[in-house]
C-alpha cells in the first residue's frame, strides 16, 4: 500500500508554472485536492478532561528527522485521517475516513527542550493597539481560546487552531468540555454606547466577549502519534462555536512550497502570554520545510500556539490579492544539528489532505472542498 500513498502525494501536486514575465506576482498555486469523506462513526466513553494545557510543543525531532522518516503507508493515513469529535455535553466519538482520488484531482512530496526562550535576537514583535487596527481584517481574525491558546476564525462559526490547546495526545485538557473562543472588543465607557474614543493618546481599553464551543475535531494523527513522532505533522484541531460570529473571517489554503512565498516569509498574530490581553503580530522568513511542517524563527512565546499562518498572494481567477492561512503555529523546539543546538519554532503546513478534511468539517460538503 505504500505506492498508493505516495501516488496519493504525486497526484494531489500543484499544477503551477513559475511566469518567465519579471512582473510575475506571488500568485496562488491551483491545486486539486483529493476527497475525505466520513466512513463510520463510532461512540466513545466519556473522556475525563484530567490533562494539564499546555502552551507549547516540545520535540527534539527536526527537519533532517523528519524528512528521513518513511512515507506512510494508506492505511495508516487513512487511520491519522480518522478523527474524534468532542461535544459540548461531553459526549466523544470516533469518525474512520476514506481517502479517493478523483479524476483530474490534485500535492508535492513529504530531546528535551534546552531553553524555553522563543526569541530570537532583537525582539521583532509587534503589539496591535488600538480599535482600528484590532477590530479590521486580518488582526480581527485572531481569537482567544480558555485553555490559554490562539485561533483564527476560518469560517462563519469555525476556529482553526493547534490540537496540544485541546488535547495533550493522552486525553483532553481540563478546559476542553466548556471550552470558549474570546473576541477583542472595545471595553464602554459609562454612558458612552458605542462611542468612538480612538482618537485618545491612549491605547483603548479592550475586552473579551465569549463564545462557547459547540463541538470539536482532533485528528487520529495527534492523539495517536507524540511530539517526537508523527503526532507533530497533525498538531491541528477546528472549533465549531455555538453560534456565528459576525466577523470577516480568513480562508484556509494548501500550502505552498516556502520558495513561492512572498520573499520567503509567513505572518500570524497571536495572544502570547508575556503580553496579557495584547494581540501581537509577527513576520519571519520560513527556514526550512518537510511535507508537513515549516521551520522558522519568528518570535514568539506560548499563548500563541494555535495562531493561523498566513501569506498573501495574487488569485489569479479573481485577480486580486488575496490572504489564506496556509498553516498553524505549532510551537517552539529545538534540534542538534552536527552538535550544534538549534532553535525552530514549527507550523503545521495545511497539505491537500488536510485541506480537503478541514475543508469536510466546516462545509460537510466534498463538492465544496476541490480547489485548494
Amino acid at each position: 500500500m505504500a505506492g498508493l500513498s505516495t501516488l496519493i502525494l504525486l497526484l494531489c501536486a500543484a499544477k503551477d508554472v513559475m511566469p518567465s514575465s519579471s512582473h510575475w506576482k506571488p500568485t496562488w498555486p491551483s491545486y486539486r485536492v483529493p476527497v475525505i469523506l466520513p466512513q463510520s462513526t463510532l461512540n466513545l466513553d466519556k473522556p475525563r478532561f484530567d490533562a494539564e494545557t499546555k502552551l507549547e510543543v516540545v520535540s527534539p525531532c527536526g527537519p533532517a528527522c523528519h524528512k528521513s522518516s518513511p512515507l506512510p503507508t494508506y492505511e495508516e493515513v487513512k487511520d491519522y485521517l480518522s478523527y474524534e469529535t468532542l461535544y459540548a455535553n461531553g459526549s466523544l466519538t470516533e469518525t474512520e475516513v476514506g481517502i479517493y482520488i478523483l479524476s483530474n484531482s490534485g500535492e508535492e512530496s513529504r530531546g528535551k527542550s534546552r531553553t524555553k526562550r522563543q526569541i530570537y535576537g532583537y525582539d521583532s514583535r509587534f503589539s496591535i493597539f488600538g480599535k482600528d487596527f484590532l477590530l479590521n481584517y486580518p488582526f480581527s481574525t485572531s481569537v482567544k481560546l480558555s485553555t490559554g491558546c490562539t485561533g483564527t476564525l476560518v469560517a462563519e462559526k469555525h476556529v482553526l487552531t493547534a490540537a496540544h490547546c485541546i488535547h495533550d495526545g493522552k486525553s483532553y485538557v481540563k478546559g476542553a468540555q466548556k471550552l470558549r473562543v474570546g473576541f477583542l472588543r472595545p471595553k464602554l465607557k459609562d454612558g458612552s454606547k458605542g462611542a468612538n474614543v480612538s482618537s485618545s493618546a491612549m491605547p483603548e481599553k479592550m475586552k473579551f466577549q465569549w463564545i462557547r464551543v459547540k463541538r470539536t475535531h482532533v485528528p487520529k494523527g495527534w492523539i495517536k502519534g507524540n511530539a517526537n513522532d508523527i503526532g507533530m505533522d497533525y498538531d491541528y484541531a477546528l472549533l465549531e462555536l455555538k453560534k456565528p460570529h459576525k466577523r470577516k473571517f480568513m480562508k484556509i489554503g494548501v500550502s505552498p512550497p516556502a520558495r513561492h512565498l512572498p520573499g520567503g516569509r509567513i505572518h500570524f498574530s497571536g495572544y502570547d502570554n508575556d503580553r496579557p490581553g495584547n494581540l501581537v503580530y509577527r513576520f519571519c522568513d520560513v527556514k526550512d520545510e518537510t511535507y508537513d511542517l515549516l521551520y522558522q524563527q519568528c518570535d514568539a512565546q506560548p499563548g500563541a500556539s494555535g495562531s493561523g499562518v498566513y501569506v498573501r498572494m495574487w488569485k489569479r481567477q479573481n485577480h486580486k490579492w488575496e490572504r489564506k492561512i496556509i498553516g498553524i503555529f505549532s510551537g517552539h523546539q529545538w534540534v542538534d544539528m552536527n552538535g550544534t543546538p538549534q532553535d525552530f519554532n514549527v507550523a503545521v503546513r495545511i497539505t491537500p489532505l488536510k485541506y480537503a478534511q478541514i475543508c469536510y468539517w466546516i462545509k460537510g460538503n466534498y463538492l465544496d472542498c476541490r480547489e485548494g
